[in-house]
């Protein structure tokens, strides 16, 4: 069986697991705890990242190699067009989701943690000992604030994010007026590397994530939760009803390799 090496929250760990789930195959998910050791994943594949998949003696990491390596070994519902124009379009699209979406996106949830104790517990791994996790709720957010400033996550580089995430969902509304998917007449790489990156503005509201149920339709302020934005997010619900396993469907384990950075 697949095994994906996985972060349960990181958009490009959900992409793979759209991919997995669009081409119909059964795999095991891996969880890696942050902050505990990464022997283990650098042992597999030379590089601390999520995800990573093994698929038996093969291991393969970072998100769009495995989609390419997926589209070779199993062609069965093809994720990339044969069509020139929409191949290219599908790439592009991808590419910007990793670059643009995803990016940003982690910029704004760090803000919305920065303001929200509860939220900010909430997020953290089951896998996460209590204590840590009151720790982490019992932190101003003005010194997250001052602290995120030093490295690029202050509160002027959360606002920028917020702006440009703004326009990608208006962009993104904008493509899907007409049209059931982003390239073409079926589900693409461009569709599911979208709807994958876009997990964290606004988690699904249906049983695919291991999150708490209050977390389940909830999102950043702002972006989550404004109406201009809601054709893009029903879209997205509607790929998931319509191709994305819920967990039940999905063998999981949570065990050791335990840290590493996240893609």
């Amino acid at each position: 069986m697949l095994e994906l090496y996985q972060f349960e929250l990181s958009q490009h760990s959900e992409k793979v697991r759209l991919i997995l789930d669009y081409k119909g195959l059964e795999y095991k998910k891996i969880e890696v705890t942050p902050g505990i050791g990464q022997l283990e994943v650098f042992r597999l594949s030379g590089q601390r990242q999520v995800p990573i998949l093994k698929d038996g003696n093969t291991v393969i990491a970072d998100s769009t190699e495995i989609a390419f390596y997926l589209e070779r070994k199993y062609p069965e519902n093809p994720i990339l067009p044969t069509d020139p124009l929409q191949r290219g379009q599908c790439l592009l699209i991808e590419e910007w989701a990793d670059e643009s979406i995803s990016l940003k996106g982690r910029k704004a949830l760090i803000g919305a943690l920065n303001q929200n104790q509860n939220f900010r517990a909430s997020i953290l791994p089951k896998t996460v000992p209590d204590f840590f996790k009151s720790l982490v709720q019992s932190v101003p957010s003005e010194l997250l604030d001052l602290m995120g400033t030093g490295i690029g996550l202050g509160a002027e580089a959360v606002k920028e994010a917020q702006k440009g995430l703004k326009q990608d969902l208006e962009a993104l509304c904008l493509m899907l007026q007409n049209r059931p998917y982003l390239v073409g007449d079926r589900p693409t790489l461009a569709d599911l590397a979208v709807a994958g990156t876009s997990i964290i503005l606004k988690f699904p509201a249906g049983n695919y994530l291991e999150i708490s149920e209050d977390l389940k339709g909830k999102g950043i302020p702002g972006l989550a939760d404004r109406s201009d934005y809601e054709p893009f997010f029903s879209w997205r619900d509607r790929l998931y009803a319509d191709y994305r396993k819920p967990l039940s469907s999905t063998s999981t384990t949570a065990s050791s390799p335990t840290s590493i950075e996240i893609e």
